[in-house]
């Protein structure tokens, strides 16, 4: 259980930080990107690929993300001052294009050129080997550190919700549900960290890889997610929330509206870019058909159910997402005896689809979501 937790917390974390990317695009600039798994190609195998020519993980994991980067600095020069609808099919066909690019080109793996239809493996991993006692029990206090603090932003943020309804004498309808949502998505937050956190001590102490990559995504996750709280807070990120309700209005107040949709395309492209690395790091042999398009929708349903133009939304929606596939891979075919395994495959796409349908008409901003920063019907 402790080894399928930490699996699961891993996969949560990747595709959470692949959402935060797609969210800043979307959810905050209204670029409709339908390519987003083209940058976390990118970000893995330029990770692993460095890595196997002994270049620092750490450094590859950066000039990944920066590879990334610059892939949403083309695909921004190339699309966006055309209408919108070009952008989402311009990214469709370079998330494709690069993925058979990778299939069909011979990469440089150590000393080898080798087809990448073999796929890349035995490539480095960071925390693979067993660390010594003491730097075990300061990766137990990073934990512990970093599961304390998840406790107190969580009841800071029910904190801030809670004071706006009182501070507001009329007591309005739409503060009243954010409070009741921000308290339910608060405990279970706090139950999931509870659960990471002592499954990880766990692993920790009784080292186990998995463990230690668990910790470095989630510290990663954890800065990632501080910095972008503090940019989407910032006059840069209030242009971009212009940007995405009507771009002439920054227009007119003198923005470079082109400018400010390019750095969030790299950016967001950067972040899908180390969580390649993360992605690859897990898998420990990568494939391009480890990097089908259905990832890409696999973000979209994360964004939305969580609430778009909400950085924890997507996080739940995340953990919604893993914790529904988990659910539904274990007691499925318990259910459903007479079902072969496309079958429920299916299954599985269909009731996630028709809860996707539930949502959107019942709550179309997402869980967290604001209905007045509503872009779909934009």
């Amino acid at each position: 259980m402790v080894e399928y937790l930490t699996f699961l917390a891993i996969s949560t974390t990747i595709f959470a930080l692949f959402g935060l990317g797609l969210n800043l695009q979307w959810g905050y600039t209204g670029l409709i990107n339908f390519g987003h798994i083209a940058f976390m190609t990118l970000g893995a195998y330029t990770t692993v690929l460095l890595s196997l020519q002994g270049i620092p993980l750490l450094i590859s994991a950066i000039i990944g993300a920066i590879v990334a980067a610059l892939l949403g600095l083309i695909i921004g020069f190339a699309t966006l001052r055309l209408r919108e609808d070009y952008l989402a099919i311009v990214t469709i066909g370079v998330g494709e294009l690069i993925r058979l690019v990778v299939n069909n080109q011979e990469l440089p793996v150590r000393d080898t050129w080798i087809s990448g239809a073999f796929g890349v493996q035995s490539y480095p991993i960071p925390l693979s080997t067993t660390p010594n006692l003491f730097f075990r029990l300061v990766m137990m206090g990073l934990l512990t550190v970093l599961a304390l603090a998840t406790f107190w932003c969580l009841w800071r943020w029910v904190r801030a919700a809670h004071k706006s309804v009182l501070a507001d004498s009329r007591k309005t309808e739409s503060k009243k549900q954010e409070l009741v949502s921000r308290w339910g998505v608060g405990i279970i937050f706090a139950l999931l960290t509870a659960a990471i956190y002592i499954s990880g001590l766990i692993g920790l102490y009784d080292y186990k890889p998995a463990a230690g990559l668990m910790l470095l995504s989630l510290l990663v996750l954890g800065f990632v997610l501080w910095r972008l709280e503090i940019l989407v807070r910032s006059p840069w990120g209030r242009v971009l929330k212009a940007i995405r309700e009507d771009e002439e209005v920054p227009k007119a107040m003198g923005k470079n509206v082109f400018w400010y949709k390019v750095q969030s395309l790299m950016l967001g492209g950067a972040i899908a870019g180390i969580a390649g690395a993360f992605f690859a790091w897990q898998l420990s042999a990568i494939y391009p058909d480890n990097f089908q398009p259905q990832l890409t929708f696999d973000a979209w349903i994360m964004v939305i159910l969580g609430g778009s133009g909400n950085n924890i939304g997507t996080i739940l929606g995340a953990v919604i997402f893993f914790t529904y596939d988990a659910m539904t891979r274990e007691f499925l075919p318990r259910i459903f005896t007479n079902l072969s395994s496309d079958q429920l495959g299916a299954f599985r796409i269909m009731v996630i689809g028709l809860i996707l349908m539930v949502l959107m008409i019942w709550r179309p901003q997402g869980i967290l979501g604001k209905k007045e920063e509503l872009t779909l019907g934009k």
